[in-house]
């Protein structure tokens, strides 16, 4: 794996970090490939409860593709190709991965960082944060997939806004949009990711994977949705010894010990 996406581990924590801040950590392939990587080691361990995605240097959380690189990589219809099914892969990845997924976002985030941020279940930025998805001034193309995500958070008039435009809008934009969850003061987004990320990770396991998926089908079209999974899942929440444990340390007054069996 690639010096520039490194890994993290803290009991139930895990976390992803993309490491090139000399460059304000823009992607290249290689990054991208080793991300995928990474997530699926992470994806594969049941033990973790919860996964932030980050970015170096603490002045950027990913600010798109790296330029220097499309000369090698993006320079042909086939390596473009090869760069985009790299990154669909990862988005695919983050926004499909069981556990609740935070982006902490540091400074700039920009093109496919506000792709890869709008993919996690919770972002959260600090004062000094700064977004733009800047594709309507190199004439990108831009996927549904992506589009949809956007519009599903900020809604469709925020969405055109943002890339008609292709300006770069503040923290405070961001929150009123709904693009981030919290902003935060800017010395405070790692521990604020990594609070709500032990917040999370002490619940029920059961139960926010289950209303992770359950949202997820909220948002399809109702012909394309799974009630009987939805359904499934309740009742095994219901079912389980951590609703026995649940309810007992309400009652004994302690806090709960969650096996996610």
């Amino acid at each position: 794996m690639t010096d520039k996406i490194l890994t993290e581990r803290d009991g139930e924590i895990a976390r992803i970090i993309f490491n090139q801040p000399e460059k304000r950590n823009a992607v290249s392939l290689e990054m991208w490939e080793a991300a995928e990587v990474a997530l699926a080691s992470f994806a594969g361990d049941p033990s973790i409860r919860a996964l932030i995605l980050s970015g170096a240097g603490g002045k950027a959380f990913v600010s798109g593709a790296d330029i220097s690189k499309f000369e090698g990589e993006r320079a042909t219809q086939e390596g473009v190709a090869k760069y985009n099914a790299a990154t669909k892969r990862v988005y695919d990845a983050v926004e499909s991965f069981e556990k609740p997924t935070i982006a902490q976002i540091d400074g700039f985030c920009v093109g496919g960082g506000v792709a890869l941020s709008l993919c996690c279940d919770i972002r959260i930025c600090g004062e000094n944060s700064v977004f733009a998805i800047p594709a309507a001034k190199l004439g990108l193309g831009y996927p549904f997939p992506g589009i949809n995500r956007l519009v599903n958070t900020v809604g469709p008039a925020f969405a055109k806004e943002i890339f008609f435009t292709a300006g770069r809008f503040d923290a405070e934009d961001a929150r009123v949009m709904g693009l981030v969850n919290r902003v935060v003061p800017q010395d405070s987004v790692r521990q604020t990711a990594e609070n709500m990320a032990r917040t999370i990770a002490g619940n029920a396991p059961m139960t926010v994977t289950s209303v992770k998926y359950i949202v997820g089908q909220a948002l399809k079209d109702e012909s394309e949705r799974d009630l009987a999974e939805c359904d499934r899942r309740v009742k095994e929440c219901f079912d389980s010894n951590d609703y026995v444990e649940g309810r007992r340390a309400f009652m004994e007054k302690r806090k709960p010990e969650f096996t996610a069996t």
